[in-house]
């Protein structure tokens, strides 16, 4: 059996499980953050959709927080999806897990083998390859939360190197097909603009969102391009737009959008970071 170790627990996340627990529960009740913890008892059921950031907990968690405190609505789901890209280029253009579990501090969760066939059957583009992710961490950091709220739960892992339109919408097109009819989450893990002043990183990450809660595929890379974005996951929230909208989502909502200025005080050269959801 494939297991796939944490590559950032006690660097973007505590190690300890307790103390990770604390660190969650902490950005839910940041000033940043959405100021409530998850319920418990939720009935809603479908396809959950949004895009999360993936930075260290102390910056980016109580943004990513707004998602998850949303996601916390849907009962359990039967399958999670997470998107992200593959930030150091090694294996091959998209690539997920055949099987196996993915450990951090608070337990293992394990590959849904069966939806991971599927997907690389249906688009014919991604391959089996473990060795892709093994120092990836924009998936990783979304997990300890989704345990938080749901426990043990089974998922789907997807790492983009290829961040074109092309793929996105290829990609996407596969994923709705996985998960139409079930009750599951999807997730794009993507930061924003990259070490620029905090009034430039803001002004470029508002105009990109504008099409992310349109679901304009196109008018996003227009957008990234043109204005020279440096989101590092592009590819990924593009393919969860595109997946959205085949599964007839209709809009984003922008729920937060910070910098890491906004906790560290520097801004100087700040980190963008969002919070969507789809409706």
């Amino acid at each position: 059996m494939i297991v796939k170790r944490p590559v950032v627990a006690g660097i973007f996340y505590p190690a300890d499980p307790q103390e990770l627990k604390q660190a969650i529960a902490e950005s839910y009740l940041h000033r940043l953050g959405p100021g409530a913890l998850p319920p418990s008892g939720t009935e809603s059921t479908g396809v959950a959709s949004c895009v999360c950031p993936h930075a260290g907990y102390a910056y980016s968690g109580p943004v990513a927080a707004h998602s998850f405190l949303w996601l916390s609505s849907l009962r359990k789901p039967e399958l999670v999806v997470i998107v992200g890209p593959n930030h150091y280029g090694i294996g091959g253009g998209v690539s997920t897990f055949s099987e196996g579990v993915w450990e951090t501090p608070l337990g293992r969760v394990p590959v849904d083998s069966a939806a991971a066939k599927m997907l690389v059957e249906l688009t014919g583009m991604v391959d089996y390859d473990p060795e892709a992710q093994q120092r990836e961490h924009s998936i990783e950091v979304q997990l300890p939360f989704l345990q938080g709220i749901y426990g043990a739960f089974q998922f789907l892992p997807v790492c983009l190197s290829l961040q074109d339109i092309e793929t996105a919408m290829e990609i996407g097109s596969g994923i709705a097909e996985v998960l139409q009819g079930r009750n599951a989450i999807l997730i794009a893990s993507s930061d924003l603009t990259h070490y620029e002043p905090a009034a430039t990183a803001m002004e470029k990450d508002t105009e990109l969102l504008e099409h992310v809660k349109k679901l304009d595929v196109e008018g996003f890379y227009e957008t990234l391009e043109r204005k020279h974005v440096t989101a590092c996951g592009f590819g990924a929230i593009a393919t969860v737009m595109e997946a959205s909208k085949r599964l007839g989502f209709k809009q984003g909502v922008l729920h937060k959008y910070a910098t890491s200025g906004d906790t560290t005080g520097d801004n100087a050269a700040v980190v963008g970071y969002p919070s969507v959801t789809f409706k």
